[in-house]
């Protein structure tokens, strides 16, 4: 049944403010004050129950104290699933309106995933004929939530379970008779266990659909993979076992994709959160919209990905929205066979980038993890070339600001770099200093680590200096050549080469550009 909610506000606000708590009869009349068509009854009713009901989390754990008589349940300002819907029933029938208490199974707290049903019901909501036919609705739900051990209620009021419709509500909902399925063909006991559980976060987000829809999964040589369909910009997250560590994520533009590599054999449960990216809701954080239960017979530890990789991996809408466009690789994974690779974007306007690269374990040193990748950059073109420092799994992650922004960088999105030739030793790209620009080039020596004892070429592309010297034992000047400058230097008996320029040929001092290491001995 289509709801205008705006139309309702004035409704909601004048039922939230009702205080009358010595009968139902004067509860009812004071709520009717406001309200004229049956839905609008229907409404202030629900309104007022779902904020001033509260679970009975102590009466749920001792039943036999506990009564579900409407007089009572208003007396006590609280009950469990029972007491709400007779109270509605009560309420409603003072109102002239025709409601049902229905009871069955639900897929609420303390649902597993997979379970079966079996013995009494152990959940009660509503049903109301409004304008020529039933609608369900569940104030329980409405009007919050228990923690996993039933020992705190929270009031979280949840639009979604006023008059839900039938085919959503029965993903939770199975009615003990049939009928109030309200739904041609009717489900089974058992489809309804097997179906997969969408709680109310799914529906609001706007999620589609899920695949595989089966609530247990198994891993085929050690992966499974799951994937969501959505309205563009919505952002996602995942826990397996509780942490995000073992799985590969891509954001697409309609949804997410995501590759599971379990690191031990058994059931796990997997949680799929969500949350849209346009922050305006305050409380915009990341809600669970959906769980599995992985099976796992086998585990493919070559999978084991790096402590620093950040889910989701790889480019997407969100890296786009940031500046980052046309991305030479669409994947979240390079391989490498040589322990090189090149990407390349093209950059939004007044776009600074800073990258790092990050290994397990302690062979690559933050600075060091920053040298082993360079920036190239022509016009509004950055091409990020990679070096490896040896064979494993690498992180590569990408930072930016604006220009203009004098703040911090910040982190966008990574790639996972996989190298497993164990032949691959690359040293560190050349130190660069803060008079090395941004559009500068170096052509060679692209290794930070020149061998000792040897004439090296080099070859730089600056422009608007006036000299370039290159500093070793001795003194090498570079000559210019087009936009380039180029020119030989001799190793032997230093340590350290450095690249130096004049900014103009009136200047008498030399500013460092760039430091090279030589070999030792």
């Amino acid at each position: 049944m289509p709801v205008d909610l705006q139309q309702l506000e004035k409704l909601d606000a004048y039922a939230l403010k009702v205080n009358v708590k010595n009968s139902v009869e004067e509860l009812v009349k004071a709520l009717l004050k406001q309200a004229r068509t049956d839905l609008e009854k229907v409404r202030a009713i629900w309104m007022w129950i779902c904020h001033h009901i509260e679970y009975d989390v102590v009466g749920y754990h001792n039943k036999s104290q506990l009564s579900s008589k409407p007089r009572d349940v208003l007396q006590m300002g609280k009950s469990i699933c029972e007491g709400y819907a007779e109270l509605f029933e009560h309420m409603c029938s003072l109102a002239g309106i025709q409601c049902k208490k229905l009871s069955g199974h639900a897929k609420g707290h303390g649902y597993k995933t997979g379970q079966t049903f079996t013995g009494d019901s152990d959940h009660a909501w509503n049903a109301v004929y409004l304008e020529g036919r039933w609608h369900l609705l569940d104030s329980t739900w409405g009007s919050g939530s228990v923690d996993d051990s039933f020992t705190t209620f929270t009031h979280r009021y949840n639009e979604f379970y006023f008059l839900t419709h039938p085919a959503l509500f029965i993903n939770n909902h199975f009615p003990d008779n049939s009928n109030w399925q309200l739904l041609k063909p009717t489900l089974t006991l058992k489809e309804f266990e097997n179906n997969m559980l969408h709680n109310s976060n799914f529906y609001m987000l706007g999620l589609l659909a899920v695949h595989p829809d089966t609530p247990i999964i198994q891993t085929v040589n050690g992966k499974a993979s799951v994937s969501v369909d959505c309205r563009p910009g919505t952002l996602f997250m995942f826990k397996l076992k509780g942490t995000d560590e073992h799985g590969l994520m891509t954001l697409t533009k309609h949804g997410m994709e995501l590759d599971i590599y379990p690191q031990k054999t058994g059931r796990h449960k997997l949680e799929i959160f969500a949350k849209p990216s346009k922050a305006e809701a305050s409380d915009d954080v990341y809600k669970c919209v959906v769980e599995y239960v992985v099976e796992c017979e086998s585990v493919d530890p070559a999978m084991r990905f790096p402590k620093d990789l950040h889910q989701p991996v790889g480019p997407s809408w969100f890296s786009k929205r940031h500046g980052f466009l046309r991305p030479s690789h669409h994947e979240p994974v390079l391989h490498t066979n040589d322990g090189r690779c090149s990407l390349t974007f093209t950059l939004g306007k007044d776009i600074s980038v800073l990258t790092s690269l990050h290994t397990d374990g302690s062979s690559l040193a933050e600075d060091m993890g920053r040298r082993h990748v360079l920036q190239i950059h022509r016009g509004n073109q950055v091409e990020l070339k990679v070096h490896l420092p040896h064979a494993g799994n690498f992180v590569l992650k990408i930072y930016s600001k604006k220009k203009s922004d004098p703040g911090n960088y910040d982190y966008i999105f990574n790639y996972l770099i996989r190298c497993l030739n164990t032949e691959v030793k690359w040293p560190a790209f050349p130190q660069s200093y803060s008079k090395w620009l941004q559009d500068y080039e170096i052509l060679e020596p692209l290794s930070g680590l020149l061998p000792a004892n040897r004439n090296v070429q080099f070859k730089l592309k600056m422009h608007g200096i006036a000299k370039v010297l290159v500093q070793a034992e001795n003194t090498y000047p570079l000559t210019q050549n087009k936009d380039c400058w180029e020119g030989t230097c001799n190793t032997s008996g230093c340590r350290e080469v450095f690249v130096m320029v004049h900014e103009n040929a009136n200047h008498s001092f030399y500013s460092h550009v760039l430091k090279y290491e030589v070999e030792t001995q």
